[in-house]
């Protein structure tokens, strides 16, 4: 079984995904786990600043050598910003995924859904029950 790396100053999705909180807006991208998975990303295809999207619903795709799989909005809200850098360089999800590889920057539009994700101890068992 594999180490990865789940910061506790992060909430999580079932979907492999991550937010953090900072401000009014909230961070996403995929989780040191999901990176690991696909192995090495070589493209990602985001949502257009200023749209919306909703809560467990597919709002972008990223592929690696392995594989493409559907990327899932962890909250509903407003994409306030897309990482632009990852269009020449999707590697950095590889190589920093709670950092440089960050996905998109949103303004939530309800507060209360952060209350269904998951903190570090209950992704780091939701990671555990799938490798079992």
């Amino acid at each position: 079984m594999s180490e990865y790396s789940i910061p506790d100053d992060s909430l999580y999705t079932e979907q492999d995904e991550w937010i953090r909180q900072d401000g009014e807006k909230v961070y996403v991208g995929i989780t040191d786990f999901a990176q690991q998975q696909l192995g090495d990303i070589v493209f990602v295809e985001l949502p257009a600043v200023g749209s919306t999207i909703n809560k467990d619903e597919t709002y972008g795709v990223i592929e690696s050598v392995k594989a493409v799989s559907d990327l899932y909005a962890p909250v509903t809200g407003t994409v306030l910003a897309v990482n632009g850098e990852l269009a020449d360089g999707p590697e950095r999800i590889n190589e920093d995924c709670y950092g440089d590889g960050w996905l998109l920057e949103i303004e939530p539009s309800h507060e209360d859904e952060q209350d269904t994700l998951l903190n570090c101890v209950a992704y780091k068992k939701s990671i555990d029950e799938r490798d079992a």
